[in-house]
């Protein structure tokens, strides 16, 4: 299998940042990594000594990650970050059927001892705005525009709704199977059936922000394999 290079997650470069496609399944931070795997921060130092991570996303999450080049492209971004200039798109794949409107979930997350969160008026504000982009049998493909950028945030403010992310099972999320979706779908004997998506179903599509000189950039990801294979079985399927 080819290593995975560095250069190839690139989906938009200038002398101030770098702004890459995440593979799921890979640490951002090089603290959150098993020993011997590849995290983006190291990676991006092998590939620019000055590297900057601007903001992180979960391992398993895919998707849109700055980085900066030097001290003042990370200073830039981080004060855009901090007074909520950044726009942030996601996408997932939700259970259920559901029509959302730019509609807004206003709910404190607490993070908890266990590496998850929880809704709690002693938390810190969020906010996430979600919208439908496709209905299909039994699921539902959804944008959201987080407004803050607490830990599981999307991720628990779907919850919240009552539509978990596809194999979200820290939040209620279960997994989607071919034969759920398929009408026709025979299993070899003494097959298991395995996920349509071993993963959180959540892609960070696309990412708006200022570069330097002022200039509005729009930098949008592809998604992964998983990602796509799965919306492909939705769309075939519906």
């Amino acid at each position: 299998m080819k290593k995975l290079q560095f250069k190839d997650l690139i989906v938009f470069e200038d002398e101030d940042y770098l702004i890459i496609n995440k593979p799921p399944h890979m640490s951002t931070l090089d603290d959150r990594a098993p020993e011997g795997k590849d995290n983006i921060i190291g990676m991006a130092k092998d590939y620019l000594e000055s590297a900057q991570v601007c903001h992180r996303l979960d391992k398993e999450t895919s998707g849109i990650l700055a980085i900066a080049k030097n001290p003042e492209a990370y200073r830039h971004l981080a004060i855009q970050f901090e007074k909520r200039q950044v726009n942030k798109v996601y996408h997932a794949v939700i259970g259920g059927i559901q029509e959302y409107k730019d509609t807004l979930v206003d709910r404190a997350i607490l993070p908890n001892r266990t590496g998850t969160v929880k809704i709690d008026l002693k938390g810190k504000p969020a906010q996430t705005y979600f919208k439908t982009l496709k209905i299909y049998k039994a699921h539902t493909l959804i944008e959201a525009r987080p407004v803050t950028g607490r830990m599981h945030q999307i991720r628990i403010h779907l919850a919240v709704l009552g539509s978990p992310i596809v194999q979200d099972e820290q939040y209620g999320g279960k997994p989607i199977f071919l034969s759920q979706i398929k009408r026709h779908f025979n299993l070899k004997k003494y097959e298991e059936e395995r996920p349509l998506i071993s993963r959180v179903a959540l892609h960070a599509h696309a990412l708006h922000f200022k570069l330097l000189n002022g200039e509005t950039q729009i930098v949008e990801a592809p998604y992964p394999k998983d990602m796509r294979a799965l919306v492909n079985q939705l769309e075939k399927n519906t």
